[in-house]
């Protein structure tokens, strides 16, 4: 009998570098500064990403983690403020608010597109709610026509985790253009990449500067006798990151060109296999910049999904389980966790629950193959599943 499995692709390499990273990083070490306060190349790249993302107001610092923690503290949440988070995120966007000694409260995700659930968000709005913070999960924005109006109407803020979201729009208007904060990650596996690195976008020069302070220890641009103004940390990106990210930057609109177009195809295909329900979309995230390719399988259990994932693996896929839903990871219990129970959270995401043990999401150097590509993802998933 004929072997109709296709072999393991050979998908396209992440991180992806050439001639423009080295130039970068040449040009880096030659400028004779690689401390920001005295190269180029972090005020270029910061200069850069805002233009690109809708906003002159950008603030590069050390990881996208980093980048959470710099925005609530600039937003002046602390103890006794409450922060709205989706439930299926990755924990930076809960302990974020923790670490500040702020209360991350988990709300369910939309079962279509994994993000935010807006009903659930403003059914968790309390006297001590400060923000809310919906994620752009896997490159699919959140409802923001809705998220406007529920915080405008409750006189909360938002603030943007656009962790995955490089180069995303939601109706036309890209991230820094919604008059909130919006934090990204550079780090290995994201869009662009560094290793490490995160920025934060901020709607007017106030908050900029703000940040800016405390982002380096408190201390203005221009101090030379340590008149520190503010506490803070050191949170400053330094020119060799800078370099690579400015590099980084020239390819994202053509690989997000590529990512759209075979993400759609993807997506049409999983749908045709039964058992696997791909990501949904909404088309007002008229650009999804699809930082993964998630797919859920409805009704399997957690211990057959992880199986399956590593039988994706040995098929030649690079393929993961999906995020652990934030109140089921005892990190998330340390500090700033809501006085509820984990069943009593469970009971009111049983979306993100799901999730939990059914995602699945393929990286997105998968998207950026051959057409071909797309169906043999789909013919290994098929046939995965079959065997499973």
């Amino acid at each position: 009998m004929t072997d109709l499995s296709p072999q393991a692709p050979d998908f396209p390499p992440w991180p992806q570098y050439d001639d423009a990273e080295r130039t970068g990083l040449i040009r880096a070490l030659e400028q004779g500064q690689w401390w920001r306060m005295m190269g180029q190349e972090v005020d270029s790249f910061e200069r850069e990403f805002g233009e690109y993302h809708g906003s002159p107001y950008a603030l590069a610092v050390t990881n996208g983690t980093h980048a959470l923690e710099l925005a609530v503290e600039v937003l002046g949440i602390g103890p006794g403020d409450e922060v709205i988070v989706p439930a299926f995120t990755f924990i930076s966007s809960s302990q974020a608010v923790q670490r500040l000694g702020a209360v991350a409260v988990p709300v369910d995700v939309d079962p279509r597109t994994y993000c935010i659930d807006v009903a659930a968000a403003e059914a968790a709005i309390t006297p001590r709610t400060r923000a809310i913070m919906p994620v752009h999960m896997a490159g699919h924005m959140s409802d923001m026509d809705a998220l406007a109006k529920l915080c405008a109407d409750a006189g909360i803020t938002m603030l943007q985790d656009a962790a995955h979201a490089q180069g995303a729009r939601w109706n036309g208007k890209r991230v820094g253009e919604f008059g909130s904060i919006a934090t990204f990650s550079f780090q290995n596996g994201k869009l662009m990449t560094a290793g490490e690195g995160g920025l934060v976008l901020f709607p007017d020069a106030e908050l900029h500067e703000r940040g800016f302070l405390r982002h380096s220890c408190g201390r203005p641009r221009t101090d030379r006798r340590y008149f520190h103004q503010t506490s803070g940390s050191n949170y400053r990106m330094n020119e060799f990151s800078a370099s690579v990210l400015r590099a980084q930057l020239s390819r994202i609109e053509a690989q997000t060109d590529v990512r759209e177009a075979r993400g759609r195809l993807l997506t049409s295909l999983l749908a045709e296999i039964p058992g696997v329900l791909p990501q949904g979309r909404d088309e007002r995230c008229d650009r999804n910049s699809h930082y993964m390719a998630m797919f859920q399988l409805p009704g399997v259990a957690e211990d057959k999904r992880n199986a399956i994932v590593d039988r994706l693996i040995e098929r030649g896929l690079p393929a993961f389980v999906g995020f652990r839903a934030i109140y089921r990871t005892d990190g998330f219990w340390e500090t700033g966790a809501p006085d509820e129970s984990v069943d009593a959270i469970a009971k009111r995401c049983p979306v993100s629950e799901a999730l939990t043990a059914e995602s699945i999401w393929l990286h997105h150097r998968t998207l950026l193959g051959t057409e071909q590509q797309m169906r043999d993802i789909a013919t290994i998933v098929a046939q995965t599943l079959a065997g499973a």
